[in-house]
């Protein structure tokens, strides 16, 4: 009897030898320690010449690399270690912010290779020329990339507003976008990045859910379930749950900032009135700390705001703790509605984070069921405002190490 198909649930040789190139390269990111071929056969049940076969694909395309051996104090020879390659493939993180662009390139490892932010307030910018400025940072940094041995394989693009599935920014209210086609607008130019099967050449993402993603995987690793709030003009959330970024419905999910803490307050850019961004966005609390917004140049308003915080400026303190309490508000909704025990405060926050920790636990501790026997912990974030395009980077990275096939398609 002749074959002309597979029977049905049978892997291709292909599809196992994919399989197979993922499972180790998995396993080789997440020790803890560089593992050898027999601890790699161990942990994955392959057999030692199977990955011996898959170890040598990975280092001839740039993607493992072997290290030095531990010591030992047993006989014989001890074996080499592997670990992701500082050279090869890398993501590439792009951020449009209300004042700032952002790009940024992450290698396999998560080691962030460059950053550039360019301030500028973008509100009056059409978005074609906004990105095409970020399209201007991109190329720089990937020829800066070249010059290290990195080769950018997809980007990922943050965006303070919302996005749907094709990178459509159906609305960002803080730059006044709507219904802007992201992906056409960058297609415009020449391409970023390499194509690569299994890796999209550009995801368009909300920036707080990318900020989320690069705290989820920062080191030392925290908890699986958190709350990230980026505090900057606007201020957005990324939700953890389980070590799985929350969507909702519709993938929106964390539109924090434009909770009302005060029903009848002040009116909105989303067209609400009293939303948290209008008490405790950066512009808010510069203006109650009563420093001139024209004259402080953004990248400074954060620092200027902590020095005279640490000096005992009445003003800024009064801001600050105002606006501690307002975002405590919003944060006690949360917690009681999802169950979280840790709260993480990025963006600009970060750097304010001793001032607006206490009033913020305050609010919880007045507002959360739960907060008498369960604490909730809000610390400052690891990356601070790097978050969102370090995320962004590093979401593509992740994606290359668990679809490493196509890179090495491309590299043969």
């Amino acid at each position: 009897m002749s074959l002309t198909h597979a029977p049905a649930g049978a892997v291709r040789q292909g599809s196992l030898r994919e399989l197979n190139l993922a499972l180790v390269l998995g396993r080789i990111a997440a020790a803890e320690r560089p593992p050898s071929r027999a601890d790699l056969a161990t942990a994955t049940g392959l057999t030692r010449a199977t990955v011996s076969a898959v170890v040598e694909d990975l280092l001839a395309g740039q993607l493992v690399s072997e290290s030095d051996p531990a010591p030992r104090s047993g006989a014989g020879r001890p074996a080499r270690g592997l670990v992701l390659a500082d050279q090869g493939p890398a993501g590439l993180g792009l951020e449009v912010n209300v004042d700032y662009l952002a790009v940024c390139v992450v290698d396999l490892a998560g080691q962030v290779r460059h950053r550039t932010v360019h301030r500028a307030d973008l509100r009056p910018v059409a978005p074609a020329d906004a990105l095409a400025r970020l399209v201007e940072l991109a190329e720089a940094a990937r020829e800066d990339a070249a010059d290290q041995g990195l080769t950018l394989v997809g980007a990922a693009l943050a965006v303070p507003g919302l996005v749907d599935d094709d990178g459509l920014v159906r609305l960002a209210p803080n730059l006044g976008w709507s219904d802007v086609p992201v992906p056409a607008l960058l297609a415009e130019h020449p391409p970023l990045v390499e194509q690569v099967p299994g890796v999209p050449a550009l995801v368009v993402d909300n920036e707080a859910n990318l900020a989320a993603l690069g705290e989820l995987h920062a080191r030392p690793p925290g908890p699986a379930s958190f709350l990230h709030i980026s505090g900057e003009v606007g201020i957005g959330a990324g939700i953890v749950l389980d070590g799985a970024l929350f969507r909702g419905v519709r993938g929106w999910s964390g539109e924090i900032g434009h909770l009302p803490v005060h029903p009848e307050g002040r009116p909105c850019r989303c067209g609400g009135q009293g939303c948290l961004e209008q008490y405790a966005g950066q512009e808010a609390i510069v203006t109650a700390a009563g420093l001139a917004r024209a004259e402080l140049p953004a990248d400074t308003a954060t620092a200027r705001l902590a020095e005279l915080a640490e000096a005992g400026d009445a003003a800024a303190l009064r801001a600050l703790h105002e606006a501690g309490t307002a975002l405590g508000v919003a944060v006690a909704g949360v917690v009681n509605l999802l169950d979280l025990d840790t709260v993480v405060l990025g963006g600009g926050y970060a750097a304010l984070a001793t001032w607006l920790c206490p009033p913020v636990l305050s609010e919880i501790d007045a507002r959360v069921l739960t907060a008498a026997w369960s604490p909730v912990t809000v610390r400052p974030s690891t990356l601070g405002a790097e978050a969102a395009a370090v995320g962004a980077a590093g979401s593509v990275a992740r994606r290359i190490i668990a679809q490493p096939a196509g890179w090495l398609a491309r590299a043969g």
